[in-house]
Parts: structure tokens; C-alpha cells; sequence
């Protein structure tokens, strides 16, 4: 099974405390749409449910054929706030999904749009239930998987969209929901290619500093 040094997981950036909180919060909260849409006269369901926000005037190709764009919710713009802290990186947009059991999945697929830009930035989200994200390689045999528990963070590198095709599959064992949030830079089409971002030692930096401040914060808690 392949090791891909283009994903970066920070366990535990919420604890179960928070995550419990969050994921009913998000459960009641999302006013989630119908699944099933049409595109050019076809009907067809998604299998999962999804919202999507983002900030004023952007667009997104893959959201505007399925959903209506949303503002930010509170909630929503406090994760955000707290990410953007993290991982030194301003995100403009989130896609959030709602897997309401094992049989709903995501297949594989990259997030290359042209509105994501040459070097797509992704930090995915994970509450509720665990679930396997799959990985393969694009022209090798390479593949492998993570397991994301409630808490994580994955941070997926500019490149990884480049080399990888990804999916949650299906997982009959699994009860439990899981709501992902995938936060997103999204910029105009005819401005993508403007958007550069390959500076994967600045993001590992930043993720070691968080776990320091963690460290430390456990330290004091436990001093008390």
C-alpha cells in the first residue's frame, strides 16, 4: 500500500467533546436539500447529501450544476476562522457533504476544476462517523488508504489532485453518519491560472506549531 507524502492528517483538531457538538449542530442545522437533481434533462441521486457555501460572487462549476450557493452560517465561519489560523491559508468556499450511513460514498474522482486553479489547496473535515479515504495513482499502481476519525483533518497538497484520484466507499458496517466539510479556494476561471500555491514545508511548519501550542495547553490543563 502506497505512503502519499502529498496528504497531511492532524488528528484530534477537534476533541470528542467539540466533535460531538459540531456534528449535531450540522445534523440539525444544514437544512439539508433533496439528493436528486437533474442535469441536461437527466435525473439522477447523489449518494450522500450536500450544501454549499461560499463567499459573495464566487462560482464553482461542480456546485452551481447541482446546489444553490449559500452564505456562511456562524458555525461554518467559526471552523473556518479556526483552519485559516492553523494552517496560514484564507479559503473562500466549503462543500459540505452528509453521509448518512455506510452506503452513501463519494467515488473516485479529483478536485481539478478550473476554478480551483493549477495548485488546488483542500483541507477536509471529519465528523461523526470513521471512514476510509481511498487513494490511487493516476498512471501507476500505486494506492492505498486513511482512516479518518471524527476530529481529523486532512490536508490535501496543491499536487495531490495532480497525481491522485480519491473516494469514500461504500462501508456496510458503518451505521453512523459522517459530515465532511472540504474547504476550498475557488477563484474565476479566467483568473485560475493565477493562482499558485506549492509551499507543502510552510503548511508541515505550521501543523507542528499547532501541535506544540496543543502540547502546551495540555500541559497547563493538566498543571491545574
Amino acid at each position: 500500500m502506497a505512503r502519499c507524502p502529498e496528504l497531511e492528517i492532524i488528528e484530534d483538531f477537534y476533541d470528542a467533546v467539540e466533535c460531538e457538538r459540531i456534528y449535531r449542530r450540522l445534523l440539525h442545522e444544514q437544512n439539508w436539500p433533496d439528493n436528486r437533481y437533474a442535469v441536461a434533462g437527466r435525473q439522477f441521486t447523489l449518494p450522500r447529501l450536500q450544501t454549499w457555501h461560499a463567499d459573495p460572487g464566487i462560482r464553482y462549476s461542480y456546485s452551481n450544476n447541482l446546489l444553490q450557493t449559500r452564505s456562511w452560517t456562524p458555525l461554518l465561519s467559526e471552523i473556518r476562522t479556526q483552519i485559516e489560523s492553523t494552517l496560514n491559508f484564507s479559503f473562500n468556499s466549503v462543500l459540505v457533504n452528509l453521509y448518512r450511513n455506510g452506503n452513501d460514498y463519494v467515488g473516485w474522482h479529483s478536485d481539478n476544476e478550473p476554478e480551483l486553479g493549477e495548485q488546488p489547496f483542500i483541507a477536509s473535515l471529519t465528523f461523526g462517523a470513521e471512514r476510509q479515504f481511498e487513494f490511487r495513482h493516476k498512471k501507476s499502481s500505486e494506492n492505498g488508504r486513511v482512516l479518518l476519525r471524527s476530529g481529523a483533518l486532512l490536508i490535501m497538497q496543491p499536487t495531490f489532485q495532480h497525481h491522485w484520484l480519491h473516494s469514500v466507499p461504500i462501508d456496510q458496517n458503518v451505521m453512523e453518519g459522517r459530515i465532511n466539510l472540504t474547504f476550498r479556494k475557488v477563484v474565476p476561471a479566467n483568473q485560475a491560472k493565477c493562482l499558485i500555491f506549492d509551499n507543502s514545508k510552510h503548511v508541515s511548519a505550521t501543523t507542528y506549531r499547532f501541535w506544540l501550542k496543543r502540547r502546551d495547553r495540555q500541559k497547563n490543563l493538566r498543571a491545574h
